[in-house]
């Protein structure tokens, strides 16, 4: 299908669901096949082995099993917004038409369109939306890489750097007080001590 033909929308969802509980959109399922015909069999082992657990798992979505002679079986899905989706589901297994309820069971309802963005917003900016290089210098678009200036990441002084040159400085600092004391200082405290 073409663009032109499909019909085009904006990102959406349906209306506070999920605020308080989740309400699933699947309103009714309805299973239509045959109870003789081959295309069928798929169908009949989904309805005698999993439809009790699917009904017991989503109380909340309504079953009906139509057997109709000579008919080709089919999932009819109808949804809260009022939509339907048909599915024919000829010759295929119980666990392809596992997904397929599934699948309707987890669906929205919308029908499905061209998205036109994959945002929206009803209050747009007349900045633009972020992105990472919105603060960058420009100069970042136009370098050819590789370039080695960006290899590294150019870090701080470290803490460890600072204790360093503070062990240093007092190395300093007492070797210089030591330094300054004469021979006769140094017999008095020796003197003194013993």
């Amino acid at each position: 299908m073409s663009s032109r033909s499909m019909p085009s929308t904006f990102v959406k969802n349906a209306m506070q669901n999920g605020l308080g509980r989740y309400v699933s959109q699947l309103q009714r399922i309805t299973l239509n096949f045959c109870k003789s015909h081959s295309d069928s069999l798929g169908m009949r082992n989904f309805v005698e082995h999993h439809l009790m657990d699917f009904s017991k798992m989503n109380p909340g979505v309504v079953v009906y099993v139509k057997p109709r002679r000579h008919r080709p079986p089919r999932i009819v899905a109808t949804f809260l917004n009022g939509n339907t989706q048909t599915f024919n589901v000829s010759s295929l297994p119980k666990e392809d038409i596992c997904k397929w309820v599934e699948a309707m069971r987890t669906r929205s309802g919308v029908e499905v369109m061209r998205i036109r963005k994959t945002w929206h917003t009803d209050t747009p900016s007349i900045q633009g939306p972020w992105h990472p290089f919105l603060f960058k210098d420009p100069v970042n678009n136009t370098t050819s890489f590789p370039e080695p200036s960006l290899y590294s990441v150019q870090a701080g002084e470290s803490a460890s750097d600072r204790l360093l040159q503070r062990a240093e400085k007092l190395r300093q600092e007492q070797t210089a007080v030591a330094s300054d004391i004469t021979p006769e200082q140094e017999q008095i405290t020796v003197g003194s001590g013993s």
